[in-house]
């Protein structure tokens, strides 16, 4: 294994492309609107009723701007490979689309319009809650069977099979949204065909106990117990965990997917972060809701809110440590092991976050210090994606982006 490094060539300092493996790009229409108290977005569950509203507005026209937008900005940020984890697949009322994988493809074709690498993770969502009734904006995300999830995820692995930026994974929403017998089903698809399996795991404690009502346990040891833990699961959040079910993703040397910057806005929680690592699991980061574009920002937090839930210093990795898990390991967790080398992003040395980084200190200014302004140029596959800080198509998917927030806002 190469570890990932950054050198300083041709006057520029140079690193890995970096590697967000969770996204929801749609929900980038949200930024801004959910924080005054006045829109009663108080709790992750009131916020996300103000999601579902968002949701219940969308089309494959406002998919694609929407997510061509965050993906350029996610561009901008040295971002060059995303896990979608997507699962707003259907139009009003559950009606499927003509081509059931309609926005799956508006989605792919925004990533590919904007030049970075994309892990289609294909979602399964069967019900609203255990025993709950589902509102009309789930049931644009839910399928009547696990077949129907699995048979799009197979259509999708194989139209992009051939395709060197995109990867097809599959995901179970939450032990809330599926029940777990077809949750294995979906598992088992994964493994037999080698993809990696996602899942929200542990984000909120009402998640937990409606697990222990209808399961009699909580949900990583149930997981657990039915063999779905390994080194293709990447359970995200894993905010609210049991010492034993941290050791149960160490040992099984699962990923787990961070999202603090989302995870701050909601007020999820603190994850025990240096316990999972030292425990043996994979770390890798997400932008999640799109609250916060800056990639730096979302790997250093890692490291500066374990801080704050220690009271110490220098608690769960150093800044090489980091820097793999915002590139290498994301590109595994996305299924991309293969192309994390080739891509690349070249960064001003005399940007004020991190003028006077030298070869001795420049991981560590880079990791705790930089914003997406040192950015000067991004290549994915060879492809200059972002040149002196801008993409080519700026205004453009900008300009877009406006008209299609005003759309999708107002209905």
């Amino acid at each position: 294994m190469n570890a990932p490094s950054i050198q300083f060539k041709n006057g520029h300092w140079v690193m890995p492309g970096l590697a967000t493996a969770h996204s929801h790009a749609f929900q980038r229409a949200l930024r801004g609107r959910t924080q005054r108290r006045s829109t009663t977005a108080n709790s992750f569950w009131s916020w996300r009723g103000l999601m579902y509203q968002l949701a219940e507005n969308l089309d494959p026209e406002s998919v694609y701007h929407i997510t061509r937008f965050a993906y350029m900005e996610l561009a901008l940020s040295g971002v060059t490979a995303v896990g979608e984890f997507h699962y707003v697949h259907h139009d009003q009322g559950g009606v499927p689309y003509t081509n059931r994988t309609e926005l799956s493809d508006a989605v792919i074709r925004a990533a590919k319009d904007v030049g970075i690498r994309i892990c289609l993770i294909r979602t399964a969502y069967l019900r609203g809650g255990h025993e709950q009734t589902m509102t009309p904006a789930q049931q644009r995300f839910s399928d009547p069977s696990i077949d129907l999830a699995i048979q799009d995820a197979e259509a999708l692995r194989v139209k992009y099979s051939d395709d060197p930026l995109v990867t097809v994974a599959v995901a179970a929403h939450s032990i809330r949204a599926i029940p777990i017998d077809p949750l294995c089903e979906l598992s088992s698809y994964a493994a037999h065909h080698g993809l990696p399996f996602h899942m929200h795991i542990c984000e909120q404690r009402r998640e937990i106990e409606e697990c222990l009502a209808e399961y009699g346990t909580t949900p990583v040891a149930l997981l657990n117990e039915r063999g779905i833990l390994s080194p293709r699961f990447v359970g995200v959040h894993a905010t609210h965990l049991t010492s034993e079910e941290i050791q149960d993703l160490g040992q099984s040397q699962s990923f787990v997917c961070i999202c603090r910057t989302t995870e701050r806005d909601l007020g999820d929680g603190l994850p025990p972060m240096s316990d999972l690592i030292q425990a043996g699991a994979q770390l890798c980061v997400g932008v999640d809701s799109h609250a916060c574009e800056n990639a730096f920002e979302e790997i250093r937090a890692v490291e500066f809110d374990e801080r704050s839930r220690l009271e110490a210093r220098h608690t769960t990795a150093e800044a090489p440590a980091l820097l793999d898990a915002g590139s290498r390991l994301g590109y595994a967790a996305c299924g991309l092991s293969r192309h994390w080398q080739e891509d690349q992003v070249w960064l001003n040395p005399n940007d004020p976050s991190i003028a006077g980084a030298d070869e001795s200190n420049a991981v560590d200014a880079i990791l705790f210090s930089a914003t997406p302004r040192v950015i000067k140029k991004v290549s994915v596959a060879d492809q200059t994606i972002v040149q002196d800080g801008l993409h080519p198509n700026f205004d453009h998917i900008v300009a877009n982006y406006k008209k299609t927030l005003t759309k999708v806002l107002n209905q």
